[in-house]
């Protein structure tokens, strides 16, 4: 039996739980599961990511863990007991982990791998909160760094911002929205703006020193140095290098790094260097002998200096190498680095070695405990920390020090009898007052351990040295007291022996007699003479001595004149114990000199800052026992000092000694009579302000008031305490009185100077400080009605001085900021006085931060759902007060431009947002109660309705998405949820109050307007959350939309006819809102559209305007990007959807102008799915053909269907910029000139539009053309550009604007230019059919025609479509698919080549014209296109396929020409046709001679770079013909069989004979062109072709054609009939024999007269002699008649064995590989392969048949495989080739006369036409020289 589990509430899945038993229920490892039931081992209960799924699992395979239930029953929410930082850690991982599998998909691989190692850390740290075994400051740490890490998580990936408090996550529920923005806006900041440290330390690591001769150790000096001031900053970090030039102890890192601490901000600039100096120890000279001295002495080396500004970068510095400079001089070595610095090259250069230091240096930044926390491993290793010289900026109470800083700075010693200057040692001692040498206490700097003794560089032969070497003497402050320092000088002998000789010594006494010690500054002391031998030891003997040549004792005096030797120190005291200060110490000892008391206070102000804090207990201790010495006489002078103190403390140096007083106060403080004397001195200084001119001392007093106050309280207490309360009353009195005194003061206007508002700003400043003195004393109600009398006295007159105003909003800031108003009953009390100021200065909008900040603090005290009395009555005092301004504010401060700064724009925002937060939390905090009394409250209905629009305008701008980071959803949500409270509280003033006679228009519309942007919000669009984020929304807040959209429906209901107003107005709004994707919500508001549209039908009998705005709408929120096809079966479904609501459609049947409302229904519905499909296609990245096909559909629907024009234009505007995006210029112009079609050349004025400004229609006209123009240009299409010139030209023209007329005509005839002079590349054409349901709307089931880009063929056009279908099948063949294909739930593509056809054959057709203008008739203004299958039919024969090789023909024809406005257009109709194998075979030579003409024709003119294209074209048709090509036609069709079985081929089988014989002709001619031009390396090639072309001829066998077919004439390209005048026509008996006429048209006589070496020789010579005479001459290509006779036309045939003697190379050419030989397979869909298919269309006559591929071996008809593309395109005129003038031709024709093609006379004699014939006679001696070219 299944029982409901109690405790069992809550489970982590431990083993994955397939679920195949009955109701089981599937669960992976690591899913959180809610327990419902429990029965027998086995839970009944849901996975939390899916609750809607109900079922059994297994107990075992569930890990139980604690959770408190919410709601218990059926709606029970459950909610983890555990930390929620775990909780958070969880549920955030599980989102990051499917967020995290997409980065790697979107190839993010950089955050993938970031956001791996932040999951796997926070899964570590994970793991030791759950342990539990972490201290509590640990415990703290880690919370701190997974919070840390979560933030960067969701910041990186776009997730929302969580609210923290103390690192838990915080439900907006439990916190008031102050509170909560406060948070967010703190999480906000910090992630956006670092805060800057204000303190930093420089890292240095000492890696080694590079030097190529080193040999001695050395010692190495960092210290940082201010070259402004000239001086350290900082002490010095020293460390040892052993010989190698490597750190002495590189096992101990404290040795060799440092941190220098404490650097300020200002320290960090480019005047601040790190310096570095290098002594070495060793011998005095660095080349010496070893053996010279066995002496070491430490010696200069060099010196490296850097600035710091190198390592502001922020990167780490590794192994970075300082270069090593030593000075010219020694003598110089003291300044070297500021030599270096200043770059005085002349006193410095590199180290002889070329020396270089290797050092690694890293800023790091924050405090130094950061920096531990940050760097632990570093200060793990060991570092060793390099102070600042002093103390630091901040000085912190309880900080130990006493460190005596010496700088050996120089000396003057004579040479003592020596002949040159000596080598000075000085050694350092201290020595303690019994005359023992202190051990360890001189620090050479950090790294190196203090020694007991000094000893400093020596100079070489220099008696006035110059050292500046700086040390530290860490000498304890009981040590101090007598102890002295001695220093000793030696000379420093370079001889064998090295020995070190004592000269002199010197001294100075650390502490003077009266106890001050050693004052800073440098020092000159005296160099007391002595001998090697004296002993030094027993100090007695010199302390007498004087040490300073400042100091004189007795009858010393002229002794100390008569020395020269001196020795300057300079010394530095950093002591929190000792002073230098006399005032100091006298005040300290006030009790021995009595007298001196007055003097010692006075003089107290001029004592340094530092030196009092020192001695700050002392120092008040003094204050109050002088006091209570003589309160009358000294009472002034105490407060006076007093003042000054606490004063002092307010200083940021200072500013942390606050707490030594604070518990001197609670702890040391004893005066507990002093608070009579302080409260009298005060009120006497309170009086005294108003009469008072000079108010600075005592404005330093009420500054001071705070801790005045203190010692006033304390005093108080400590008398009460041992007198048990006396004078309790005397007291009171003397507070209220003085009380009464400020108040006064306060209430005074300041006139004149302002020095009295200046006073009274710095009470204000500081009186807050005192309430929680008082409450020590008095209770809540008595301080806060003292502080409300004080704060109502202040004067409310608004001119008076604006810093003034600020200072009192300040104080009443800090009030509520206060103790004092955290009580209920004192904030009751002060309430009104705050609310007042604010009101005050709200209705100026004046210093409106501070307003927002006192009001957030004023709000963040109202917890939520508090249902205490004093909050209630609290509530009703704000809403009273402040509910109003606030609105107004809020206006006031978002209607204002914001601030340009972006400090100030920051400053703005926040102040915005704290005004809006606290309206929120007011708004949540009001009760029914609160909003009737609010309603109540108006007395007029004007009044009401200026409250609701200005709250509904308010709520507008707090929907708005700027208002908030896009990240706060946890803000928004909460704003949302009181606003859609809010405006159902408001609604029901709306229904009672503004309708029938009250109707106000503009009241409804902001409502609706309101509604609807509020459920359009993007935060509310849940379909877009996680499923997590989701069901946390849900359960939190619900749909609101739906909420919302029920309160909509509601109050449009209660419209009735005043809904006409809204009509078609709220149409759009409405619409926005049903095209969101929730069921609910549509199912609520689409039936609004079927009431707008019955009221509008009734109102004007249509609703024309309802359409016309639904599409207008339609269309933008569409490309917004919203609706879906859900929604699009929503309106058009006939079925019941969800709801209670029927369909949109359904409803629309009942009523009686259900045609319109159904037609209306059916064109949005059409409409939506080409918007669907432009909005899917618009998401993608680049643009394709998708793109443009779409917005090519929808702009003609717009056109065709709907006639809306402006929509229209736009997309054609939307389209050209597609174009141009993808340059398709050619297209991007033909688009464009769409919209300059609806334009006339007018002056009518247009309106600005899109990008277009102002102007008249004739200048837009204009300006399109010139665009369109600009574009033609760029797609090289310039003919239309030409005709586009010419209108624009006219219209110049007419307006005799010549100027621009002329720029007009030279841009027309550059385009002429360049159609002459560049190339321009023919494109393919491809029929694409895209079959299957998964296409777009536009594309679905059809097909199209698509102009490839330049150079693709296509293999790479179909792999551009598959690239843009990623999920579309190739189709691998050319047969129309099925219906199964068309219905099928997937994409197919077919893709094949086409031939485009063109529509005009004029210019084509037309000799003379240049090919560069042709080829633009071939493939442009294309309705037509062409594609052939061959296919075989009946028996195959395998030994002559020809014989049953059909064609089927498909034509194709579309909807508009290309190009157009789109690459593709869609195919309108197709005609499928079959042509007979004679017919195939007739097109397929038609088209070879064609391109032999246009070869030869274009080898003439020398429109080719080479002769190759020629030579390859005749290789192929001669080999081809040879090898059976031609010959298989003649075995098809020219056999008895075959004429007698068709004998309606009869004409064209005379065609195709006629063909052939054109062929041969047209070779014959071809060979000696190519023989005039053939380079010397192909002359072997020529002689081969020529050798073929003779067995080419005798195979043909044309004489042996049957009788009973004759011989029709061969027509000319101009229509001239050829007629063959000594032939008979070719016959064939019946029986098959073969009759052989007299002579054939190819038929020579039985012997051979030329060799074809013969023939090559002499067909050259007639070339030779028909162009010229001159190779260079302009006549070469004039071909002139030749007087010899040529042995091509020679009247003799060819011996029958010339076919069987040619060589075997003359059968199949062996320069031509395997793979270019015709291949007997045709593939079906290339476009160049194809035996019957041609770029040029059909001939219309046989004289106009245009010519393509050439013929294969005996295989299919196909194109030449060894021509390249640009060689295939063939030129289509047909007389291309001919060689004769237009003009000689003309006159040709006319004679009816003309058998050739016509060639112009020599000049030298004239040529008869003469009729062609096939064989000629040989011409009698004296017959005209006229050469008969039989080519045609």
């Amino acid at each position: 039996m299944w029982i409901p589990t109690e405790h069992e509430k809550y489970g982590v899945v431990i083993a994955s739980f397939r679920g195949t038993v009955p109701y089981g229920l599937s669960l992976e490892i690591g899913d959180t599961v809610q327990i419902l039931e429990k029965c027998d081992g086995w839970y009944r209960g849901f996975a939390l990511k899916n609750p809607n799924i109900k079922g059994i699992f297994p107990s075992s395979y569930i890990h139980l863990k604690n959770a408190c239930v919410k709601n218990k029953g059926q709606f029970e929410m459950i909610i983890p007991t555990e930390d929620s930082v775990i909780t958070e850690m969880t549920s955030t991982l599980r989102d990051w982990g499917a967020m995290w599998k997409q980065l790697y998909v979107r190839n993010e691989g950089d955050l993938f791998h970031r956001l791996w190692h932040i999951m796997n850390e926070i899964l570590d740290l994970r793991r030791q909160v759950l342990v539990g075994h972490l201290t509590h400051d640990r415990m703290k740490d880690v919370k701190r760094h997974i919070t840390a890490r979560l933030d960067w998580g969701n910041e990186q990936l776009g997730l929302d911002l969580v609210p923290r408090k103390e690192y838990a996550m915080v439900d907006p529920e439990d916190i008031s929205i102050t509170e909560l923005y406060r948070l967010m806006e703190h999480r906000h900041r910090k992630k956006d703006t670092p805060v800057q440290a204000s303190s930093h330390h420089l890292f240095v690591q000492m890696k080694s020193l590079m030097c190529s001769n080193l040999g001695e150790e050395l010692e190495v000096i960092f210290s940082l140095f201010d070259s402004k001031e000239n001086r350290p900053i900082s002490e010095r970090f020293f460390l040892r290098l052993n010989r190698n030039g490597l750190p002495k102890a590189p096992d101990k890192p404290e040795r060799h790094c440092s941190l220098f601490v404490d650097l300020g901000s200002s320290e960090l600039r480019k005047d601040i260097y790190i310096t570095v100096h290098i002594i070495r120890i060793g011998r005095m000279g660095a080349g010496e002998k070893k053996n010279a001295c066995s002496v070491q002495y430490r010696r200069p080396f060099g010196c490296a200096v850097l600035s710091i500004a190198d390592l502001l970068t922020g990167e780490t510095k590794d192994d970075l190498i300082l270069k090593v400079y030593m000075c010219n001089t020694e003598s110089e070595w003291y300044q070297i680095h500021e030599n270096i610095i200043k770059k005085l090259n002349a006193r410095y250069n590199l180290t002889g070695s070329n020396a270089g230091l290797a050092v690694s240096l890293q800023l790091l930044h924050g405090d130094i405990e950061q920096i531990r926390r940050e760097y632990s491993s570093m200060f793990s290793h060991g570092v060793s920390i390099t102070r600042k010289l002093g103390f630091s900026n901040i000085i912190m109470p309880g900080e130990m020090r006493n460190d005596l800083y010496i700088t050996i700075e120089r000396g003057e010693f004579e040479k003592g009898g020596k002949s040159v200057a000596r080598n000075v040692e000085v050694t350092m001692y201290v020595v303690d007052s019994s005359s023992q040498t202190l051990k360890d206490f001189i620090s050479f700097g950090s790294g190196e351990p203090p020694a007991s003794e000094y000893h400093s560089f020596v100079l070489y032969h220099n008696n006035s040295p110059r050292w500046s070497e700086l040390l530290k003497l860490p000498i304890p402050v009981d040590k101090f007291r007598g102890a002295h320092i001695r220093f000793e000088f030696r000379h420093c002998s370079t001889k064998e022996k090295g020995e070190k000789k004592l000269f002199g010594f010197s001294f100075v006494p650390l502490m003077q007699e009266d106890g001050r010690t050693l004052p800073d500054g440098t020092h000159e002391l005296i160099v007391h003479k002595c001998e090697e031998n004296t002993n030094l030891q027993d100090t007695t003997r010199y302390l007498k001595l004087p040490f300073s040549k400042g100091i004189f004792l007795g009858n010393n005096n002229q002794a100390m004149k008569a020395t020269k030797e001196s020795f300057w120190i300079t010394s530095f005291l950093c002591s929190t114990k000792l002073t230098q200060n006399g005032d100091m110490l006298d005040l300290l000892k006030w009790r021995t000199h009595p007298d001196k008391i007055t003097g010692c206070l006075s003089k107290l102000k001029e004592i340094d800052g530092s030196e009092i804090v020192k001695f700050l207990q002392d120092t008040l201790d003094t204050l109050f026992g002088i006091l209570d010495e003589n309160s009358q006489k000294y009472g002034s002078k105490v407060f006076d000092s007093l003042v000054h103190i606490i004063n002092l403390l307010q200083d940021s140096k200072f500013h942390h000694f606050k707490p030594v007083m604070d518990t001197y106060i609670e702890s040391h403080f004893a005066g507990a009579l002093a608070y009579r004397d302080l409260i009298k001195v005060l009120k006497w200084y309170v009086d005294r302000i108003t009469e008072a001119e000079r108010q600075e001392h005592i404005q330093e007093v009420l500054k001071a008031q705070e801790y005045i106050f203190k010692y006033i309280v304390q005093s108080r207490r400590l008398f009460s305490l041992a007198t048990g309360g006396q004078n309790e009353e005397e007291f009171r009195c003397c507070i209220q009185e003085l009380l009464m005194s400020v108040r006064f003061f306060l209430s005074q206007e300041s006139k004149g100077s302002g020095a009295l508002s200046q006073s009274q700003a710095v009470f204000l400043s500081s009186f807050p400080a005192v309430y929680s003195e008082l409450l020590k004393l008095f209770d809540v109600r008595e301080v806060a009605n003292l502080v409300q009398d004080t704060l109502g006295s202040l004067p409310t007159i608004l001119h008076v001085d604006d810093s003034l105003q600020a200072i009192k909003l300040q104080c009443i800031g800090k009030t509520v900021e206060s103790q004092l108003y955290t009580n209920p009953d004192s904030r009751y009390i002060l309430l009104p006085v705050v609310l007042h100021h604010l009101h005050i200065h709200l209705q100026e909008q004046k210093d409106l931060i501070m307003c927002a900040r006192i009001l957030s603090n004023v709000f963040c005290l109202i917890k939520k759902n508090s249902s205490e009395k004093s909050v209630l009555e609290e509530i009703d005092v704000i809403v009273a007060s402040l509910l109003d301004i606030l609105l107004r504010t809020i206006l006031e401060i978002t209607s204002r431009p914001q601030p340009s700064s972006s400090a100030m724009r920051l400053q703005f925002q926040d102040v915005t947002g704290e005004f809006v937060a606290c309206l929120l939390s007011l708004l949540r905090q009001m009760t029914d109660r609160h909003y009737q009394q609010l309603l109540d409250s108006f007395n007029t209905k004007e009044e009401l309705r200026d409250f609701l629009l200005q709250i509904f305008t308010v709520f507008r701008i707090l929907i708005r998405p700027e208002m908030f980071p896009k990240d706060w959803t946890v803000m928004r949500l909460v704003a949302n949820n009181v606003i859609i409270t809010t405006v159902l509280y408001l609604s029901d003033a709306l229904r009672k109050n503004f309708l029938n006679e009250n109707f106000d228009y503009k009241i409804w519309d902001s409502y609706f307007y309101l509604a609807v942007i509020f459920i359009n919000q993007l935060c509310l669009q849940l379909e877009m959350f996680t499923p997590s984020k989701k069901k946390k929304v849900l359960e939190k807040y619900g749909d609101m939309r739906v909420t919302m959209g029920c309160e909509i429906f509601s109050m449009w209901q209660n419209l009735g006819e005043h809904k006409l107003h809204f009509i078609p107005a709220l149409i759009g709004p409405f619409l926005e809102v049903t095209l969101i994707p929730q069921p609910d919500l549509r199912n609520v508001m689409i039936p609004i559209f079927h009431d707008m549209m019955d009221w509008e039908q009734r109102r004007s009998g249509n609703f024309k305007q309802v359409e016309a705005k639904l599409i207008d709408k339609l269309d933008s929120l569409m490309s917004e990007g919203k609706g879906d096809e859900t929604y699009r079966e929503l309106f058009n479904s006939i079925i019941p959807l969800f709801g209670p609501y029927p369909s949109l459609l359904k409803k629309i049947e009942r009523e009686t102008w259900r045609e319109s409302g159904v037609s209306l229904i059916a064109t949005v519905t059409r409409l939506m799915e080409r918007l669907l499909d432009y909005r899917d296609c618009m998401k993608m990245g680049e643009v394709d053909g998708k793109k443009i096909g779409c917005t090519v559909s929808l702009l003609n629907f717009y056109k065709t269907e709907l006639n809306k024009e402006e929509m229209y234009i736009r997309y054609i505007h939307k389209l050209y910029d597609l174009h141009l995006k993808a340059q398709n210029f050619t297209e991007a112009a033909y688009t464009l000139l769409l919209y300059d079609e609806l334009l006339e050349w007018s002056d009518r004025p247009l309106r600005e539009f899109l990008t277009y400004p102002m102007q008249t229609e004739w200048q837009r006209k204009e300006h399109l053309h010139l665009t369109i123009i600009q574009n033609f240009d760029r797609g090289k299409c310039w003919e239309n550009g030409i005709i586009l010139c010419r209108k624009i030209a006219e219209q110049y023209e007419s307006y005799y604007d010549y100027r621009n007329l002329s720029k007009m005509r030279m841009m027309e005839a550059s385009l002429y230019d360049k159609i002459m002079d560049q190339q321009r590349l023919e494109p393919e054409f491809f029929r694409v059919g895209f079959y299957g349901k998964k296409f777009p709307f536009f594309l679905r089931n059809k097909e199209f025609v698509c102009r490839g880009h330049d150079y693709e063929r296509l293999e790479a056009f179909q792999q551009r479509m598959l690239n843009e279908f990623p999920h579309a099948i190739a189709m691998q063949h050319a047969n129309q698919p099925d219906e199964t294909i068309f219905q099928a739930e997937a994409q197919y593509l077919q893709i094949y080549a086409v031939t485009p056809i063109p529509e005009s054959q004029e210019v084509l057709q037309r000799e003379g014209v240049p090919d560069n203008i042709k080829s633009f008739y071939k493939v442009n203004h294309i309705w037509k296109f062409r594609y052939d299958r061959p296919f075989h039919k009946g028996t195959k024969d395998k030994e002559n396929e020809f014989k049953s090789l059909w064609v089927e023909r498909t034509s194709l024809y579309l909807v508009q020409s290309l190009p157009g406005i789109s690459r593709w257009f869609e195919v309108e109709k197709r005609e499928v046709v079959e042509m007979s194998p004679l017919e195939n075979a007739i097109e397929v030579l038609e088209n070879k001679n064609q391109q032999l003409k246009t070869l030869i024709s274009q080898c003439q003119t020398r429109q080719m770079q080479n002769i190759n294209p020629l030579t390859m074209c005749l290789n192929g048709v001669i080999d081809a013909a040879v090898n059976g090509g031609v010959s298989r036609y003649q075995e098809a069709f020219f056999v008895k069989e075959y004429i007698l079985s068709h004998p309606e081929d009869g004409e064209k089988i005379a065609r195709l004979r006629e063909l052939m014989l054109e062929q041969a002709q047209i070779l014959e001619f071809g060979l000696a062109v190519h023989e005039k031009f053939v380079p010397q390396d192909m002359r072997p090639l020529h002689k081969k072709l020529v050798d073929q072309f003779f067995v080419m001829k005798s195979s043909l066998g044309i004489q042996e054609f049957s009788a009973c077919i004759q011989a029709s004439p061969v027509h000319f390209p101009n229509g001239s009939p050829r007629v063959c005048r000594n032939s008979a026509p070719a016959s064939m008996s019946p029986d098959g024999t073969r009759v052989i006429p007299r002579r054939s048209p190819l038929s020579y006589p039985a012997v051979n007269r030329y060799s074809s070496s013969s023939l090559s020789s002499q067909a050259s010579a007639e070339v030779s002699n028909i162009t010229g005479q001159s190779e260079s001459s302009d006549e070469v290509f004039n071909m002139q008649p030749s007087p010899s006779t040529s042995s091509l036309s020679s009247t003799h045939s060819a011996s029958p064995n010339v076919t069987s003697s040619a060589p075997s190379s003359a059968r199949a050419s062996p320069l031509l590989s395997d793979k270019h030989k015709h291949s007997r397979e045709n593939s079906c869909l290339s476009p160049r392969e194809r035996p019957c298919s041609a770029i040029y269309p059909t001939p219309v006559e046989p004289s106009q048949r245009m010519l393509f591929n050439h013929i294969g071996d005996g295989a299919l008809p196909r194109s030449d495989p060894n021509l390249s593309a640009p060689e295939k395109a063939v030129n289509p005129t047909p007389s291309s080739w001919s060689l004769d003038s237009g003009k000689e031709a003309k006159n040709m024709s006319d004679s009816g006369k003309l058998i050739s093609p016509p060639i112009p006379p020599r000049p030298t004699q004239t040529a008869s036409p003469a009729r062609h014939t096939t064989s000629v006679s040989p011409s009698p001696a004296g017959r005209s020289p006229l050469k008969v070219w039989a080519l045609l």
